[in-house]
């Protein structure tokens, strides 16, 4: 097993404290610390830091601090403490970033056909508040309205995009490396494990196949930034062992 090294170490030990403390503490920092949708009441740029540090329930907290832990281990060690930090939030604020952008994509379509059907902007706010309209005068379907909702409402929270980061940045490293999930126990080469997952993300995310809440376009933010930084760290020999 690999050593515990000090950055991750010391993000696995603030992941799990704002996770449990608040539990404890009957406290909820969701509205604080998530990251939500810019025209939300309670966005805060700070969020796309500190959202990175929230987390929806244990398996997602367990699963993600596994990950930094298996796969950001041998890229600290290589790097350094300071670049990998700077790896990793800078992979997590992308994704954040990213995410905010296709969610704005998606908002603004839908706040564009309500305007076209003579749906005032106060009137659009309204039902972003209440979450009741008139169905008589909206003739998108229900499904396209709740989506609508969400988008506005729902935050993100977790580590998920700036672990997309160091996968990718791992499979780079050790494109060879034997890599396997859970539910579906066969080695595959991270060459090929990695991009197969993003993929699956991106199809996810364009479709309307997803299962679950979850925010695929941060995960593919988190990859693409990983990707950036770690092909141009490969590139120009950016290590420090």
């Amino acid at each position: 097993m690999p050593r515990l090294t000090q950055a991750i170490k010391h993000l696995i030990i603030i992941n799990v404290i704002l996770f449990f403390a608040p539990q404890l503490l009957n406290m909820d920092l969701t509205n604080l610390f998530a990251l939500h949708y810019p025209k939300n009441e309670h966005f805060g740029i700070w969020q796309y830091v500190t959202h990175m540090f929230m987390h929806g329930g244990t398996m997602h907290l367990i699963f993600n601090m596994y990950a930094l832990w298996a796969f950001g281990t041998p890229l600290e060690q290589m790097w350094g403490r300071n670049k990998f930090l700077f790896f990793y939030f800078s992979a997590g604020i992308g994704a954040g970033l990213i995410y905010t952008f296709a969610n704005y994509y998606q908002f603004n379509g839908i706040y564009e056909q309500l305007i076209g059907m003579g749906i005032s902007p106060a009137e659009i706010q309204n039902i972003l508040t209440s979450g009741q309209y008139n169905d008589s005068l909206i003739t998108l379907s229900n499904k396209t309205m709740s989506e609508f909702y969400s988008l506005y409402h729902t935050p993100a929270v977790g580590a998920s995009g700036a672990i997309y980061g160091i996968l990718v940045a791992f499979g780079l490293t050790y494109p060879d490396a034997k890599l396997a999930l859970i539910f579906f126990p066969v080695p595959i080469a991270a060459k090929y494990f990695i991009p197969l997952i993003i993929v699956s993300d991106l199809f996810f995310g364009m479709t309307s196949y997803s299962i679950g809440n979850i925010a695929h376009f941060a995960h593919i933010g988190g990859a693409i930034i990983g990707l950036i930084i770690a092909w141009y760290w490969k590139k120009n020999q950016f290590k420090f062992r």
